[in-house]
């Protein structure tokens, strides 16, 4: 008899509720932990779900607002969810953590998302399209086999210095000097030193084979998509800058204005400001890393390269090199190239009008 009552009052705990407003959703590998809020904030439910049930009880649930924290596997939730007429949002872990309650467990950190998700200052991560997440998993691969390129030089220099063979700065110079060092039977490289270093090298060219078979494939994604063939066309902006653009940042509609993409991708000012006065510090260096990254050497790359005789950039980096430091200007360029992205993202069809500064501007 107790445990047919058990088995109800779990029926009871698991089905939907109809006065909920809001729901928090704790995602795991296997087990998903839900927290039902009313529309005057209460929690009126708290239940848990194997991945397998989640959906079921979606499926019945009232068509409301739902919160979950971005982490692996979030953004496929969230597809699922607004297929099914939900409104699905994304919060960043660290907005979610200060509505946290005394301890930490799955149920209070589901309870905390749902309080965090009705917030109307609350800020979101946008849901991507599939598109957008196979072409930012096709950067991430590449980010990955660039590092292990790296990584495979810099312990081939650290074998050779050992010997008294040292090799210049950069891949270029390191093809050069290695097989010079490898074709010289003068010097004190041991035989099986040789025989590590071969096959370093061999490592070394699968690798960079694998980054210009998806370099390849980005190059084919950028001829194909209209947006990344307008962001080409700003200087600076390569195919690789523009799909990574594109995959983090899709149309740019979720920025209201400029400046937000660029704060986003951390490339103003951080403020520490209090008592009425104003203090400025570096950059905040928030957001994407990989995606910062590419925009400014794209733009260290315009600063050197940039024709200034007849560019609409021309005379203000020139002003800008005259008051501040290279390294300064590149990051101030490459808040400017952001904004531009943004402009051009924004409204289909324009691209960068160097001539007349239009976009520029």
């Amino acid at each position: 008899m107790r445990h047919r009552k058990n088995e109800r009052r779990e029926r009871m705990r698991t089905k939907p509720s109809p006065e909920t407003a809001a729901f928090g959703i704790d995602i795991g590998k296997k087990v998903f932990h839900v927290v039902a809020l009313n529309a005057a904030g209460a929690v009126i439910q708290r239940a848990k779900f194997s991945r397998d049930t989640l959906m079921a009880f979606f499926d019945a649930a009232p068509k409301v607002l739902i919160g979950m924290e971005a982490c692996p596997g979030s953004q496929w939730l969230a597809w699922r969810l607004v297929a099914m007429g939900h409104d699905a949002r994304i919060i960043p872990a660290r907005f979610v953590k200060p509505y946290v309650k005394s301890n930490k467990t799955d149920t209070v950190d589901a309870a905390a998302i749902a309080e965090a998700v009705t917030r109307p200052t609350m800020r979101f991560v946008e849901v991507r399209t599939p598109e957008q997440v196979d072409l930012q998993a096709l950067h991430r691969i590449r980010d990955r086999l660039v590092g292990q390129r790296t990584a495979l030089m810099n312990q081939a220099r650290a074998f050779c210095i050992e010997y008294g063979l040292a090799m210049r700065v950069g891949a270029g110079g390191f093809h050069v000097d290695i097989r010079r060092h490898l074709a010289n039977a003068e010097n004190d490289l041991t035989p099986a030193m040789r025989v590590l270093l071969e096959e370093l090298l061999d490592d070394l060219a699968y690798t960079e084979g694998r980054i210009k078979a998806v370099n390849a494939k980005v190059e084919a994604y950028a001829s194909e998509h209209e947006a990344v063939s307008r962001l080409v066309t700003i200087p600076g902006i390569g195919a690789l800058g523009a799909t990574a653009l594109v995959a983090a940042a899709g149309d740019g509609r979720q920025f209201k204005k400029a400046r937000d993409l660029a704060a986003w991708l951390g490339l103003v000012p951080a403020e520490h400001s209090t008592g009425g006065k104003q203090t400025l510090l570096g950059i905040s260096k928030r957001g994407n890393r990989y995606v910062r990254r590419l925009i400014i050497h794209g733009a260290r790359s315009c600063l050197l390269h940039l024709n200034r005789t007849n560019h609409a950039l021309g005379s203000w980096l020139s002003a800008l090199e005259a008051r501040m430091h290279r390294n300064k200007a590149v990051v101030a360029l490459a808040n400017k190239l952001t904004r531009i992205v943004w402009a051009i993202l924004t409204k289909p069809g324009t691209v960068y009008l160097q001539s007349k500064g239009a976009v520029a501007s």
